[in-house]
């Protein structure tokens, strides 16, 4: 039997993820008492398991035996994917393993901020009649981008809480849209019809500060922004503008431009707004799809 091939794991995972590919590979860990640092296997690695840490295109090109990045998650902005296409490096996601819990997340977010949650929980001795949300009933929800996940709040939506769905996605055809049960619009009528928004894109170029202010003050009086795709798809500056012009009613974010949020930044202060420290996907079904799927996907590559 050869050598085994050399797997790093910078962050950790689930034990069952672990224990996959211990079964197939030498597993060198990059945290805990006996931490190999990267540039402690750099010639030998032949694949990273990737939750948050980054990969850069200076270390892919100090690993000449590396040929696998599987991304413990559905986001690519931590992986330089230039150098990995030139290099002949496999980058691979886990694009199902999270989509019930970031669903879920996105949905108590968004009932958090609607029903005033936030304000209801750190109120110091005003009466209950100062504190008045808003059902979700009757109401819309926007959804900017449509994929598996968006897909999924459309139903939990729709079925759960008799709200109507408008969807934008450029990326794919109305019908597509429409057969997942909700109604396609171009990004103007979304905002402009939505009581609610919610983002589901990833981070690009394109994707950069997607919300800015107009986008913003074109949504209803009262509406509310909800995002756990990435911090970068809506300019925060934009957001804290129209929460403090009293256009918007509040935002619930899983995600920031900087992560974790500094403690004394604005949007901490505004009362109608709940963030949450990234964990939309951290439920433990979840952690242990996402781990065992990145390490059966390094498994069938190395094989």
């Amino acid at each position: 039997m050869g050598e085994r091939p050399l797997v790093w794991i910078p962050r950790p995972v689930h034990d069952d993820g672990l224990a996959l590919l211990r079964d197939h590979a030498d597993v060198r860990l990059g945290y805990g008492d006996a931490a190999t640092t990267f540039d402690d296997i750099a010639g030998q690695v032949a694949g990273i398991l990737l939750r948050t840490a980054r990969v850069d295109g200076a270390m892919m090109r100090r690993a000449p035996a590396l040929t696998i990045i599987a991304r413990h998650g559905v986001g690519l902005d931590t992986v330089d994917l230039d150098t990995a296409e030139q290099r002949g490096i496999v980058v691979t996601t886990t694009p199902t393993a999270n989509t019930q819990s970031v669903a879920e997340h996105t949905i108590a977010l968004l009932l958090a901020v609607r029903r005033g949650i936030g304000v209801a929980v750190r109120n110091e001795g005003d009466t209950r009649a100062a504190i008045q949300g808003r059902e979700l009933s009757g109401s819309t929800l926007g959804l900017i981008g449509f994929g598996r996940i968006a897909s999924r709040v459309a139903h939990i939506a729709r079925q759960g809480f008799g709200m109507r769905v408008l969807a934008y996605d450029p990326l794919l055809p109305d019908a597509g849209i429409a057969a997942a049960g909700a109604e396609p619009a171009p990004l103007d009528r979304v905002l402009a019809q939505s009581d609610a928004v919610s983002l589901h894109v990833p981070l690009t170029e394109r994707t950069r500060h997607l919300i800015g202010l107009a986008e913003l003050l074109s949504m209803p009086k009262g509406g509310v922004v909800i995002n756990t795709s990435r911090g970068g798809t809506v300019d925060e500056d934009a957001l804290l503008s129209a929460l403090r012009q009293g256009h918007l009613a509040g935002a619930g974010l899983d995600v920031t431009v900087l992560e974790p949020l500094p403690a004394d930044h604005p949007l901490r202060t505004e009362p109608s707004v709940i963030i949450t420290p990234h964990v939309g996907a951290q439920t433990a079904e979840a952690m242990r799809r996402m781990a065992t799927d990145a390490a059966g996907k390094i498994i069938e590559h190395l094989a």
